[in-house]
């Protein structure tokens, strides 16, 4: 261990690096990642008795929410249940870790990502990757063949943090799936109009949905010259397009991946491409994409698919787009990814003579249909076409935070819609009592824990934490068989009657 002169220089350093950043105004996470260091150093020193000290933390890639963060959380839960609900779907739940075997083989290259528990001479466990797999794991157990399902709950992966653009080790999905064997692309049009309805109603700015097939991506690889084996590799390279430039993505498979310059170069070709049903239909006309099989499958049902989403009055913020790839392995049809752009330029304008295209800010939902991932766990093999969607909360959630940092409107952690408060001494067996009552008749009501409280900071704390309603005792409405209604906003009082209270209570709130 190195010597306390020299932890305490380094302490003195890492010191000036946090003051700096809290001087420039750095972003929270930044300042919070140095901070941590400098915690870190102060405790190799340990405290005065010389002990080691405790450091006090969130694990790398997780975070605490406060009061104020979950009611926003709250709020966006409650749009995209509102969401699932409204299509019909039912819920379930399943356990955070599986057998480690389950989730083996089923994320190509991101296997890598996945937690496993430590062998303590049981089973060897994984913690859940996404929510996906353990479904089709439960679909081929007890043998459901047809089921629209929802599912909300954390996963893990051992990614790098990018906290800051919301992608964490432990995060939120939220996933609806249709399984099913059904006439092609309705319901794979259905998760599409989910995408579409929860990204406008959330209000978080101008969004794209890309599609694409892994069909068509395959075809394109075959008549592009890629060797079989190379294919799902070359998809995740293909993958990376919306984070490293063609030139990046070009080296990595030609450097790395022993691609053909030529074969890259006419991958390159493709992938530039993105339209609508007129796309899909000059792609079938292509002389190269025409000899593919499986590509002019994918590309007749891309064609399909636009048919519904006209019906599902979608198809301003949807572009079919080739370089859509999903890294994936289990997809085996239409892929599609919701995107948030800065500037909202309709897909119609991105014509071919390059023109200015939309900025992405992240992917905020994604999904596709995968056919054969039940039949990876049913001991005969039996497929149950499956096609889902996953929506990316902690992404949203990050954005919704900001926004309302920036607006600094006021975001109450309650609610609580009427204080029940005392103007004199010695009433709080009166408080107590009144209280009881709103409570039986389910009105949401709180009072201060004091026995002799001070009027005004009883109705201060009303104001600072967004309490509509005060109803306030005395002596005198005790006598009168009244009690006095305040509103906090408007500062108006009225006499109402201890019969009359709870209606009373309850038409202002919901006139709120």
């Amino acid at each position: 261990m190195a010597d306390k002169a020299q932890i305490q220089e380094a302490i003195k350093v890492q010191g000036e690096v946090v003051r700096k950043l809290k001087s420039e105004k750095a972003s929270k996470e930044q300042i919070d990642e140095e901070v941590s260091k400098l915690l870190q150093l102060k405790a190799q020193i340990g405290g005065d008795d010389g002990k080691h000290q405790f450091v006090l933390k969130t694990a790398k890639g997780t975070r605490d929410y406060n009061p104020k963060q979950m009611a926003i959380r709250e709020k966006v839960f409650n749009t995209i249940l509102g969401c699932f609900k409204r299509h019909g779907a039912e819920t379930i739940d399943t356990p955070v870790f599986e057998l480690k075997e389950t989730l083996t083989g089923k994320y190509g290259e991101d296997s890598k990502l996945i937690y496993d528990l430590k062998d303590q001479g049981g089973e060897l466990l994984s913690l859940r990757y996404d929510l996906t797999v353990p479904f089709a794991r439960y679909l081929a157990m007890n043998k459901i063949t047809n089921i629209k399902r929802y599912h909300i709950a954390k996963v893990y992966r051992r990614d790098n943090p990018a906290m800051t653009r919301g992608r964490y080790r432990e995060f939120y999905q939220c996933d609806f799936d249709i399984a099913g064997q059904y006439d092609a692309m309705i319901p794979d049009a259905e998760c599409l109009k989910i995408v579409y309805e929860i990204l406008s109603e959330l209000d978080i700015g101008d969004f794209r949905i890309k599609v694409n097939d892994r069909r068509i991506l395959d075809g394109m690889f075959a008549v592009c010259g890629v060797p079989d084996d190379k294919f799902r590799t070359i998809c995740s390279t293909v993958d990376k397009l919306d984070k490293m430039s063609w030139e990046e993505v070009r080296k990595e498979m030609v450097s790395e991946k022993g691609l053909s310059e030529e074969a890259a170069d006419q991958i390159g070709e493709y992938v530039s491409l993105q339209g609508g049903m007129e796309l899909a239909e000059r792609l079938l006309q292509d002389q190269k994409m025409s000899q593919s099989k499986q590509a002019c499958a994918g590309l007749t049902d891309i064609k399909l698919l636009f048919s519904y989403l006209q019906l599902f009055q979608v198809t301003d913020k949807v572009v079919f787009d080739l370089s859509l790839a999903r890294g994936l392995d289990y997809y085996t049809g239409i892929i599609y990814e919701g995107v948030l752009t800065q500037t909202g330029i309709a897909a119609e304008a991105q014509n071919a003579s390059g023109a200015e295209e939309s900025v992405s800010v992240g992917s905020v939902a994604g999904g596709g249909r995968y056919d054969g991932l039940v039949g990876m766990f049913d001991p005969k093999g039996r497929k149950v076409p499956c096609v889902g969607v996953s929506i990316g909360i902690e992404r949203i959630f990050s954005i919704m935070e900001q926004k309302a940092e920036a607006s600094a409107q006021r975001v109450r952690t309650t609610e609580v819609q009427v204080m029940v408060v005392s103007a004199q001494k010695n009433l709080l067996e009166e408080r107590l009592k009144l209280l009881t009552e709103l409570w039986s008749a389910g009105i949401k009501a709180e009072v201060i824990y004091k026995k002799n409280p001070k009027l005004l900071s009883q109705l201060q704390y009303c104001e600072d934490s967004g309490i509509p309603l005060v109803a306030i005792l005395g002596e005198q409405e005790l006598k009168d068989g009244v009690v006095k209604l305040r509103a906090v906003a408007t500062r108006e009082e009225a006499d109402i009657s201890r019969a009359d209270l709870i209606a009373e209570i309850k038409r202002r709130t919901s006139e709120a």
